[in-house]
């Protein structure tokens, strides 16, 4: 029997994505961003709060990136969900971490994180429900150690970091349990 929990926001799993941008000045501002997910081929769509430090500089900008945070950088992709930068101003510096602009648009990538798609500011959303940013993304880059010998991204090398809305904990993806497109195929036949 099931228990009412009242209202939950009972997805799972949620990406942990840290999403980076330039101000005004060059400066690289990154974020910690769990609710966000592919909306279209070649489209991310970010939930994130418009007064957000990095959202202003993306707006300015019409560029960011999206990197998929992993075990190896789990408290970098944390503090990068605690700390504000509009509050602190070397945000960024604090973790050591480099960045160098992307080719392709105006936006930093983080090099310590394995995967990253680099986005032209596409859409802004703005009803009474949600804010939204949509990004076309125009290429994803990754790390050669996260990706197979067909040359994709491999998730079970890659560790990436699922968020837990449930307990606020953090657990890592990976293992293969079926094949997509596959594992129903048996109830087509039935009828």
């Amino acid at each position: 029997m099931k228990k009412n929990l009242g209202v939950v926001q009972a997805v799972y799993p949620m990406p942990v994505l840290i999403v980076a941008a330039y101000d005004e000045n060059g400066k690289v501002n990154a974020m910690n961003a769990a609710w966000g997910m592919i909306c279209n081929s070649d489209r991310i769509a970010l939930f994130i709060d418009e007064d957000h430090k990095t959202t202003q500089n993306l707006l300015k900008t019409k560029a960011f990136t999206v990197s998929l945070a992993d075990r190896a950088h789990m408290d970098v992709a944390d503090f990068f969900g605690i700390a504000t930068g509009n509050k602190m101003a070397d945000k960024f510096e604090r973790t050591g971490y480099h960045a160098v602009k992307s080719e392709f648009v105006n936006a930093p990538i983080i090099e310590e994180f394995p995967v990253v798609m680099e986005c032209e500011l596409a859409q802004v959303g703005n009803t009474e429900s949600f804010y939204a940013i949509v990004g076309k993304i125009v290429n994803t880059a990754a790390e050669e150690s996260v990706l197979s010998e067909n040359g994709k991204i491999d998730p079970s090398k890659l560790n990436a970091l699922i968020f837990d809305q449930f307990q606020h904990g953090y657990y890592v993806s990976g293992e293969r349990v079926g094949k997509a497109w596959n594992a129903g195929a048996g109830l087509m036949k039935q009828g």
